[in-house]
Formats: structure tokens, C-alpha cells, sequence
């Protein structure tokens, strides 16, 4: 997905939506411009322009398309037994891109979205090339092993340390081989937003 210069769309977004602007430097030049805007605006933005806000933080942070975000919404709003919050949530971090930064294997998003694509991760022993993928309970997740080598894991394991693995999930560093106990939710791993917003932004 294309987005356009990172600084400046996390200027708007906020530093969370990418892992390389959640630095000391940004979020200092972040608080002046802040400084600045409240010194020469009155109002704060409208309803509609805070939901606009909160759906593009979210969707830039997972790196997904407009497309691909109303078939999420869709899908949370008609999935019984369930919250469409909860239902949206899933969805999103059930990604297999998501899942293999959650793991630690690559230290971004946009990362592990590439690495899927060039065919580096295996789902049920099937090499996949699919970031948008949708991982089940069952479903076990591994790095082929041509890859297992390759420099692009370089610097794993200082990643894990910093970036502790969620609940929800297993990972045998030795076998590089994974898969999800159970169902993400909303308290066992933060969210990139506010989804209640977003949900109302798409029912407008």
C-alpha cells in the first residue's frame, strides 16, 4: 500500500501508526507543532473530522487499503456472537503480516508485509504469499527453510526482548515455528485506535 512521506503523515496521524517515527526526535518536534497549532486555532475539529482522523490512524498503521478496510467493517458488523469492536479487532491483528511482527521476526509492519509477499513464511507447511491472510487457531506458522538463514533475521532475538511477545501467541525461536493459542482481544494486546470511532465513522 502506498502511502506517501512517513514523517508528514505521522505528523497528522501520530507517531504510533510507524515504528520508525516513535522516536524522542519526533515526538519533540511533534509537541511544537502542537504548540503552534493551538496558538493559532480556536476550534478543535468536528466530529466528523475526528472519526476521519481515527479510521486513517488505524488503516495506516496496519497498511491496508480503503477497499480492504470497509470488507473489515462489513464483516465485524454482521459477526454474531461477538462485538463489531471485538469482531474488527480480530480481524486486524489476525492478519498473517500482524502476526509475523508480532513475532518479532521484522522490526515493522511494512516489513513483514514484504517478507510474506517474497514467499519467506510457511502456514500448515504451504509456502504462502499472502500478507492480507487470515490465521486460524490451528494454523501453524513458520519460516521456510531457505529463509531461516537469511539476513533479514538478523537481530531476532534483541527484538523479542524489546518487543515482548503478546499472551496470545507462541513462538520456538529454535524451530522458528508458531502459531496462535488463542483469540486476540482488545485487553490482551493494544489497539492502533480507537475502533468504536472508526465503526462510527463507517455507519454514518
Amino acid at each position: 500500500m502506498k502511502t506517501g512521506p512517513r514523517y508528514k503523515i505521522a505528523k497528522r496521524l501520530g507517531a504510533s501508526v510507524f515504528e520508525k517515527t516513535q522516536t524522542q526526535k519526533f515526538a519533540i518536534a511533534q509537541e511544537r507543532s502542537s504548540k503552534n497549532k493551538r496558538r493559532g486555532r480556536r476550534r478543535g475539529p468536528s466530529d466528523f473530522g475526528k472519526q476521519l482522523l481515527e479510521k486513517q490512524k488505524v488503516r495506516v498503521t496496519y497498511g491496508i487499503t480503503e477497499k480492504q478496510f470497509r470488507n473489515y467493517v462489513h464483516k465485524a458488523t454482521t459477526t454474531h456472537g461477538v462485538t463489531p469492536v471485538e469482531a474488527l479487532h480480530r480481524q486486524l491483528e489476525l492478519r498473517l503480516d500482524n502476526v509475523a511482527w508480532r513475532f518479532g521476526l521484522v522490526p515493522t509492519r511494512r516489513a513483514a508485509r514484504q517478507l510474506v509477499a517474497h514467499g519467506h513464511l510457511m502456514v500448515n507447511g504451504h509456502r504462502t504469499t499472502i500478507p492480507s491472510r487470515h490465521i486460524h487457531l490451528a494454523d501453524r506458522i513458520s519460516v521456510r527453510d531457505g529463509s531461516k538463514s537469511s539476513a533479514l533475521f538478523t537481530g531476532f532475538s534483541e527484538r523479542l526482548d524489546e518487543q515482548p511477545l503478546p499472551s496470545w501467541l507462541s513462538w520456538n525461536p529454535k524451530t522458528m515455528e508458531g502459531s496462535v493459542q488463542e483469540v486476540p482481544t482488545i485487553a490482551s494486546v493494544d489497539t492502533a485506535g480507537d475502533l468504536s470511532i472508526v465503526l462510527s465513522f463507517y455507519s454514518r
